[in-house]
């Protein structure tokens, strides 16, 4: 089975973070939650989730995961500013593992400078800093380029889940 990271900061997109989660574990596969601190309590931003960080940023090696998730909301924004999640977030991708980033999700993937190049989807907002960044933005409720797997959005989800399930087998 796979051990699948997920970045995870205050105020993410709850079942962006929920669905996902509960469809790997379903599977029998590992989550590690990865916060900047070990043990900080996060809450989502719809007020009814909350999850405790199980690592932190020190000492992350992208070698040992099989993929990552990087759920939306207002999470990825903060998490953009701690260079040692940035650093994994780059690792993961340019290692060719699975990617899987929704919603806002691509300020991270923006952040760590691994869009050149590459098609993606996200919540519209996003749009120009993908551009920017060098990648192509399409409206489409699942894009997958390469190891990156997108979508825009909550309703999304189960097309974002079971792309997910079926790059990790």
């Amino acid at each position: 089975m796979a051990r699948i990271a997920f970045v995870l900061a205050d105020d993410y997109e709850d079942s962006e973070f929920r669905q996902p989660y509960e469809a790997v574990r379903e599977r029998g596969h590992e989550v590690v939650v990865i916060g900047r601190s070990p043990d900080e309590e996060v809450s989502g931003k719809r007020g009814g989730d909350r999850v405790t960080i199980e690592m932190g940023s020190d000492g992350l090696d992208a070698g040992e995961f099989d993929a990552l998730v990087i759920p939306g909301g207002y999470s990825p924004d903060k998490l953009r500013t701690d260079p040692k999640i940035v650093a994994f977030v780059t690792e993961l991708v340019e290692s060719g593992k699975p990617v899987a980033a929704i919603c806002h999700a691509a300020q991270l993937l923006v952040e760590s400078e691994v869009l050149d190049g590459r098609t993606l989807t996200s919540w519209p907002s996003v749009r120009k800093d993908v551009e920017n960044a060098g990648g192509t933005w399409v409206d489409q409720e699942l894009v997958e380029d390469g190891n990156l797997i997108t979508s825009r959005k909550p309703d999304d989800l189960p097309a974002f889940c079971g792309a997910l399930l079926e790059r990790l087998g």
